[in-house]
């Protein structure tokens, strides 16, 4: 028998705000993560890209001395954001081997890897520090949330670089419907704004060139789009049955109706232009959730910014929905956060579920001239997002070939 599963918490830490009700009101307003990177490396290093979307809130201001120790940035991030999503969930009393933690990352501890090849290499082995390989690891992040609220059913962590946190929330649908655990908190974090990530992103091509505009760089479907902007959070989400959520009063947010996992199997960066295989997983996770494709109202769409990139989707988009598609609006939020990689999927997962439970779409912003080659529907300023049971789907595709789709509904 299929079970209802339901959102009951929300947590974030991301370009727009502190937590995930700033973030979403940031998102609402129109404001935009981005910002000129003051640290000396970025200018020293003469990189080619002097901006990105920080995290609006340090960690330092968050977390006590010893986890920042002892945590890489990308742990530190999940942290923050879990414990948010936990408490907004009312703390659930559950029992440690019911409770489960689907994490992601793109990255995963880059900063403490690099800084510790740095010491390496100027202070010597002795100097580098015992917890080294525990906060680089990718699986630390998840790691930390769970032995933070003691889950015992299992912590798994998704690697599959755009796409993770989507596959992550994709797995905890799963794992409840197996029975594996009662609750499961998932989401992705990603803290690769170093100049080590830049500089290999700008070497490709990837990342906008607008060092003098950072605010207005991230312009999914417009004409003028040349990159995206790097970004950096984390997005967390309490996942529970709707029984088990009822029997303790719970408030829920939305349903999570499931999704679908596909692989291009094309090119180890550039999507397949076609689409087929991310139009596969859109199909599946709406047809899996027992929905027809008339029942979408609202797209959350990947939309990097990039010239191939936003195309390709376009073309994924039109390839499932055909001429329906026209009726159907869509929302980049990327324009906003920038680009998350590991922890996008949750942060746009988060931002999805928020505009069903308060039946908003949010804007997408810096769209001045539409690409003619990318007809959609683009919300550009808040749209009320009607009455009724509604579907929403929120698409996440990755460096590999990664295509992760997660379809929710109206509570």
């Amino acid at each position: 028998m299929t079970k209802k599963i339901v959102i009951t918490g929300v947590g974030a830490t991301s370009p727009l705000g502190g937590t995930a009700r700033d973030s979403w009101n940031a998102l609402l307003a129109g404001e935009s993560g981005a910002r000129h990177l003051d640290q000396e490396w970025a200018t020293e290093l003469d990189l080619p890209v002097t901006f990105a979307a920080t995290a609006k809130v340090a960690t330092a201001d968050i977390l006590e001395r010893h986890e920042l120790k002892r945590l890489d940035p990308s742990s530190q991030f999940a942290l923050i954001a879990g414990r948010e999503a936990w408490a907004d969930a009312g703390a659930p009393e559950v029992a440690p081997e019911r409770l489960a933690v689907d994490w992601s990352t793109g990255i995963g501890g880059v900063w403490t890897l690099l800084d510790a090849w740095d010491t390496l290499r100027e202070r010597g082995p002795r100097r580098v520090l015992p917890m080294t390989v525990p906060m680089l690891m990718p699986n630390g992040p998840g790691a930390a949330i769970g032995m933070d609220l003691h889950a015992r059913a299992g912590i798994r962590t998704v690697v599959s670089a755009c796409a993770s946190s989507t596959e992550a929330l994709v797995n905890a649908y799963d794992h409840l419907q197996q029975g594996l655990a009662d609750v499961v908190i998932a989401g992705g974090s990603e803290a690769a704004i170093h100049p080590l990530p830049i500089a290999a992103f700008a070497a490709m091509q990837a990342l906008s060139r607008r060092n003098d505009e950072p605010a207005i760089a991230s312009r999914p479907y417009d004409l003028g789009r040349d990159g995206f902007v790097l970004g950096e959070g984390a997005a967390a989400l309490v996942i529970e049955t709707e029984e088990h959520a009822k029997a303790r009063g719970a408030r829920i947010y939305a349903e999570l109706l499931g999704g679908s996992v596909t692989s291009d199997a094309y090119h180890i960066t550039a999507p397949d232009p076609e689409g087929s295989a991310a139009a596969r997983a859109m199909k599946q996770a709406i047809e899996g959730a027992g929905a027809a494709l008339t029942d979408v109202a609202h797209i959350n769409a990947h939309a990097t910014s990039t010239p191939v990139g936003d195309i390709a989707e376009y073309n994924a988009l039109r390839r499932v929905f055909g001429d329906a598609l026209d009726g159907i609006p869509v929302t980049a939020t990327k324009a906003s956060t920038g680009h998350l990689l590991g922890g996008a999927g949750a942060i746009e997962a988060l931002f999805t579920v928020m505009a069903l439970h308060e039946r908003t779409m949010p804007p997408t912003i810096n769209l001045t001239e539409q690409d003619p080659e990318i007809p959609l529907d683009v919300v550009t300023s808040p749209r009320a997002l009607g009455d009724g049971d509604l579907i929403a789907i929120s698409n996440s595709f990755g460096f590999g070939g990664h295509n992760a789709v997660a379809a929710f509904r109206t509570a």
